[in-house]
């Protein structure tokens, strides 16, 4: 039996009538609900009983179940609405005035990423001051005094989270703040702040963040963010890597950032909106170029620096991609389809990591199954569709609320299992998995879009759930009511609009039956992915590298495969740049993630006080690089990644200027890389000047969770300068 019709079963069957009506049964567990009187609801969950009051927006189905599960997710809501927040790493955890959304019961703050997937999920229908409140915390002015000036920088930018080897540009999915940020900006002081925000951070992460060899954003994957879960484990203590790769979902996320850019220039009249759409059609086609692995037929998560692939993908960057247009066509629909499923929902990572506790790895995130429901609506999938709303419905059911994660194959929000148990951190009416569920209401099921339009596509398998012996249902949302009509014959898989009719502040639409295909849910695969390998050992061996493997698998160079290798195997050596990796292949052909590189190559290392001096033997590309040590903070938090504009001049050409970052590191590390050209014989000269950091905004003065709070901090002990011939 597949798992749709297994969760089919589950969702239209039972000894008394519907098993999802008013209960439902998983795991030898039970979740039942019971209407009161005044229209609340009585929740049963497997551990735990909960009153919900009656809520302020109703809907009306032939489930209690559903109805109650929606009164549940506003209830929650109400509970994160908060006229104060706070966090332990700003203000000594003293309460911060602010109307707006906390984050969740165990997360009183807000944070950029975790408010802008829930706004954009639909809480901005649901209070849209609130939700303009949060976001405008979001944004920051650089300090007043002691940061270098931008001349070109004029008004807020938006703030990276404290985060990874000291925050941005290591993690750079600041930009998902554009993505709610768009459905509100009917509010002319909003859509001011926003525009002047959206050009500022794009022109910063244009600067610090792109590539324009690759033609993508740098950075790592959006709020997949504990390194060690999805990232290589050699990631835990050392974040250059992550810093230097490229992720599929923060590359979206600049595109749709640059779409949004071209439309308001359009609309200002503004002579760079050409500019912005000639950027967000050339990264779209990078993203297509460099993420899409033809083998899995889906997009890979995340690339090397150099380009390498990873046998790696998560659904967060794969909806994205989906929903934004990234993906188009057959693409799109072999993502969704060759994207894994388990019988309780979507993982959120695939494959998943044997030697990691769960949390991001082993686990679902309603918020992200949100997302995928969403890109499955686009690809018009009566199964995903389906599948995807049984899988939020049930684990808030369950648990009672409407929590942060759950375990994959249990969907409970805790699981023993020794070292690995989890998930590690699971919070109650966490926001984004609030928001999760009101899609599933408003955009899952009554199929309310973004810009106010009807468009259902309810799986004609959710009807005995939803419609009973009924022939409507009926949504109240905050200015509007919109009533879904079934109809006589159910002909087909996939229920669509057909004749509507407005009646005041009441859309009723009539549902009509259509034929589509299915593309599936994927449940036949390897769960989880070898273990990387350790760094191969290389020898010179005359005009020969001897590259030694300590176990069978596939030896990269530059990124590139060369193929198998077993023991060893000897690679002509060149007078240029030379990175050795492996990967290990385990079960179903699964290739494991990337074990550190060794690097190999005539480096030159150039000392001394600044400005440097070199002369280049021969014309051509070259790599750069620092030896440095930033102790400034943990690896995996704060605000003082250090970031520079290395000022390289040689004889006969023009000035290069080219960032370089220096995040938190455990011991001596070497930067982020970077490419230069110089002439042969041209004596070059190198200067070190400042770049930007989070530190250098305003709002941190506020932060008291280690350096570059009090003062703006941009710093680290840096060594000497390496140079290297490029291939």
């Amino acid at each position: 039996m597949s798992i749709f019709s297994s969760v089919m079963m589950a969702l239209t069957a039972g000894a008394h009538g519907p098993m999802w009506h008013d209960s439902l049964q998983w795991r030898n567990q039970t979740a039942s609900i019971e209407m009161q009187a005044g229209g609340g609801f009585l929740l049963h969950a497997a551990h735990d009983t909960r009153r919900i009051p009656a809520p302020p927006y109703a809907v009306q189905t032939a489930s209690p179940l559903f109805d109650g599960l929606y009164a549940m997710a506003q209830d929650d809501l109400r509970q994160d609405s908060v006229n104060a927040i706070r966090d332990g790493a700003y203000d000594h955890d003293q309460p911060i005035p602010c109307d707006c959304f906390a984050t969740g019961e165990k997360w009183p703050y807000v944070w950029t990423r975790d408010l802008s997937f829930s706004v954009d999920l639909g809480l901005w229908r649901y209070d849209a001051a609130r939700s303009r409140n949060g976001l405008r915390f979001k944004l920051s002015g650089i300090r007043a005094n002691d940061v270098p000036k931008d001349p070109a920088l004029e008004g807020p930018v938006v703030m990276q989270d404290t985060g990874s080897g000291g925050s941005w540009p290591v993690s750079t999915d600041r930009v998902a703040w554009f993505l709610a940020a768009r459905h509100l900006l009917d509010d002319g002081t909003f859509a001011s702040d926003t525009w002047q925000a959206l050009t500022n951070t794009l022109a910063q992460d244009r600067q610090y963040v792109f590539d324009a060899d690759m033609g993508l954003y740098r950075g790592e994957t959006s709020f997949l963010d504990w390194r060690e879960q999805s990232y290589p484990a050699w990631t835990q203590d050392d974040v250059v890597f992550i810093a230097q790769s490229f992720a599929l979902s923060t590359n979206v996320l600049h595109y749709q950032a640059l779409q949004l850019a071209a439309r308001l220039a359009g609309e200002r009249h503004d002579a760079r909106a050409a500019d912005y759409q000639a950027q967000a059609d050339a990264l779209k086609a990078a993203i297509n170029a460099h993420f899409w692995r033809a083998d899995r037929g889906m997009y890979m998560s995340y690339i090397g620096g150099d380009g390498a692939p990873f046998d790696t993908y998560d659904l967060l960057g794969i909806a994205l991609a989906i929903d934004s247009g990234v993906a188009d066509g057959d693409r799109a629909r072999q993502a969704l389809a060759n994207y894994p499923a388990w019988p309780a929902g979507s993982p959120v990572i695939w494959p998943e990591r044997t030697d990691q506790p769960i949390y991001h790895n082993r686990a679902i995130w309603p918020f992200v199954s949100a997302y995928a429901l969403r890109a499955a609506r686009k690809l018009n999938d009566p199964e995903h569709i389906a599948f995807e709303i049984a899988s939020v419905m049930r684990g808030a059911a369950l648990a009672g609320s409407n929590m942060e994660n759950y375990e994959l194959t249990t969907e409970a929000p805790h699981v023993d299992d020794g070292r690995l148990s989890g998930p590690v951190v699971d919070s109650p009416r966490q926001l984004w998995s609030v928001a999760a569920y009101l899609a599933v209401v408003g955009e899952g099921v009554f199929g309310l879009e973004n810009d106010g339009s009807i468009q259902p596509k309810l799986p004609v398998s959710l009807v005995p759930m939803l419609f009973g012996k009924k022939d409507s249902i009926s949504l109240q949302l905050p200015g509007r009511r919109i009533t879904l009509k079934l109809p006589k014959k159910l002909d087909g898989n996939l229920l669509v609009a057909g004749d509507t009719a407005q009646r005041g502040d009441e859309s009723v639409v009539q549902l009509m039956a259509i034929k589509v295909p299915v593309l599936g849910v994927r449940s036949t695969v390897p769960p989880f992915a070898p273990s990387a390998p350790a760094a191969p050992q290389v020898t010179r061996d005359g005009a020969d590298w001897q590259v030694r493997s300590a176990a069978p698998g596939v030896l990269y160079l530059n990124g590139k495969p060369v193929g198998p290798i077993e023991g060893k195997l000897a690679v002509p050596a060149t007078d240029a740049l030379q990175c050795f990796s492996l990967t290990q292949t385990g079960a179903g052909g699964l290739e494991s993630l990337h074990g550190p590189s060794q690097c190999e190559g005539p480096f030159v290392r150039v000392d001394g006080a600044w400005p440097r001096a070199w002369v280049a033997p021969a014309a051509g590309n070259y790599q750069v690089a620092l030896d440095y040590r930033n102790d400034h903070g943990p690896i995996n938090t704060g605000i003082t990644a250090a970031v520079k504009m290395l000022a390289i001049r040689c004889d006969g050409g023009a000035e290069q200027r080219v960032p370089v970052v220096m995040p938190h590191s455990v011991g001596e590390e070497l930067s982020t890389t970077a490419r230069f050209t110089a002439d042969a014989g041209a004596h070059c000269s190198f200067a070190l000047d400042d770049g930007f950091n989070m530190s250098y905004l305003a709002h941190n003065a506020h932060y008291t969770g280690g350096t570059g709070g009090s003062a703006p901090l941009n710093d680290a002990d840096v060594g000497a300068l390496r140079i290297v011939p490029l291939p």
